[in-house]
Parts: C-alpha cells; structure tokens; sequence
C-alpha cells in the first residue's frame, strides 16, 4: 500500500480528502495544529526545515503552493514519485493588477509552478498542479464565507451596481474528488488545470444565491463599486472592485477530457455548512 503525505490537510480540501482516501492508502496528514490521540496525523510546519519528514511515495499538497515548492527544492530524491499540488487562478486573474501586491502574488505563485514542476522534471516525479477559481464548502474561505456572515448577522448584504463579471466558484469535495481522480492518471502527468465549479454566473447574481440561503429577510442595498469599500470587506480593495466587471472563470474542458471532472453547480447553501 502506497505512502500519501498530505499538507494542508486542516483546510477545506483536506476536509473531503482524507475520508475518500484513507481506505486506498496509508495517509499521513500534515498540519501546524495538532490532533490529539491520531497517530496518522503530524504536527509539523511545512516552513520547518528541520523536520524529519516521513517517506512517502505521494505528496498532496493543499496549502501555499511557494511554500511547498521550496518543500519539494529541499526533499532531495527520497524515493517520492507521485505529486499532487493546488495553486490558484489568481496566477492569471491577479497577473496584470494595478494593486502591486496582487501582481506579486500572481508572480510568487508562478514561480512556484514553475519550481514544481522543473523539479518534477529533474526528478522523474509525475506532477500535477490545480489552479481552482474560488472555494468554498467548509465555511473558512475569505471570500464567500465573509459575505454569507454579513448577511446572517446584520440581515443586509450590499450589492455591487454593475457587478456582472462571471465568477465560477467551486466547491472543496469537487477539489477532493479531482485529486482522487488525477492521482493514478497518467493522462494528467505534467499538466497543469484550471479548475472551476459546475456553474458560472454573475457577481451580482452570486450575492443574490447568498442572500436567498441566509433564511429570513436579507434585505440587499444597491451599492455604486466604487463605495463598496465602506463596508470594511477585506476582498474590497480597489483592484477587486475593478475586477467585479470582469469574467474570472475557468475552462474545465481539459479537466474534464483527461480525468472525468465534473463538478456541481454553485450551492450558496453550502457556503456556510450547519
């Protein structure tokens, strides 16, 4: 039985992996928080570099692609054959920013590929990097999470005038279950995907799902772009609301062609699960 070594495993994705694959492997989930009495979870930081790190034939890798890729410099060739990573559509969407941090973060995080799979290459390690559009399905993304909040707690949520820019978010099980899909591929070796969800749909009409799944009376208050920024959301900044306008989707068509992704549509509901 094969050896996965899973970073990032606290997060919303490794929420969904760990059950789908505890069964068909021996897993060893990695996080900076530690799980009391589970032998099969290790308290580490991936920044450490003077931990011991277990053998593993397979990395799944769910947390900061830079981070692991410096991981990944200094592993060496420890008998490592099988990687999995998720990065982020912000390497295209945040590539020609006006915010300055935004575009480099977009270079950090192509950077990071690059590193990844030059290293993959040198190694003869089969790699596959993720690039998913926005998550949501475990409530502790700062994207959507925050807006459903606003709406439950002050039963108002702002909505952008002219915010017709498609958004394709997706859903963290569908994120789960693509790993699972790609991991014995052979089709998805040294490929990089983008990944949305099952649905596309404008920013306006997305805030509208979420104001019909908070319950009650949400009342939604027609905001001009430029003044959303009173509302103290940290996804206001001025180079998000220019992008409100703009399409920031994915083409699932490869995905879907090399390993059979099919994602659902967007659940506002489960944006915030009970």
């Amino acid at each position: 039985m094969s050896t996965i070594l899973v970073f990032g495993a606290s997060g919303p994705v490794g929420r969904f992996l760990l059950p789908l694959i505890a069964s068909r492997s021996r897993v060893l989930a990695v996080s900076r928080t530690p799980r009391i009495a589970d032998s099969a979870w290790l308290c580490a930081d991936i920044n450490d570099a003077r931990v011991a790190w277990p053998d593993a034939d397979t990395v799944i890798s769910l947390g900061p692609l830079d981070a692991f890729a410096a991981w990944l410099e200094r592993r060496g060739d420890a008998g490592l054959r099988r990687v999995i990573a998720l990065g982020s559509m912000s390497v295209e969407s945040k590539r020609d920013s006006a915010d300055a941090d935004e575009r480099a973060l977009a270079m950090r995080l192509q950077a990071a590929e690059q590193q990844v799979m030059r290293i993959a290459t040198e190694r003869h390690i089969a790699a596959t990097l993720f690039r998913p559009t926005l998550i949501y399905g475990a409530g502790t993304d700062r994207s959507l999470a925050p807006i459903a909040r606003l709406a439950r707690r002050w039963r108002i949520l702002p909505l952008p005038i002219g915010a017709s820019g498609l958004r394709q978010p997706v859903h963290a099980r569908d994120l789960a279950k693509a790993c699972i899909a790609a991991l014995d591929t052979a089709a998805t070796y040294g490929k990089i995907y983008p990944l949305g969800g099952g649905e596309r749909l404008p920013f306006d009409a997305l805030l509208r799902r979420l104001r019909d799944a908070a319950g009650g009376t949400v009342v939604l208050l027609p905001v001009p772009i430029a003044l959303l920024h009173l509302f103290g959301h940290s996804a206001f900044g001025a180079a998000a609301l220019a992008r409100l306008r703009e399409p920031l989707i994915a083409d699932n068509a490869a995905a879907q062609r090399d390993f059979g992704y099919t994602p659902v549509a967007f659940d506002a509901a489960a944006v915030l699960p009970e």
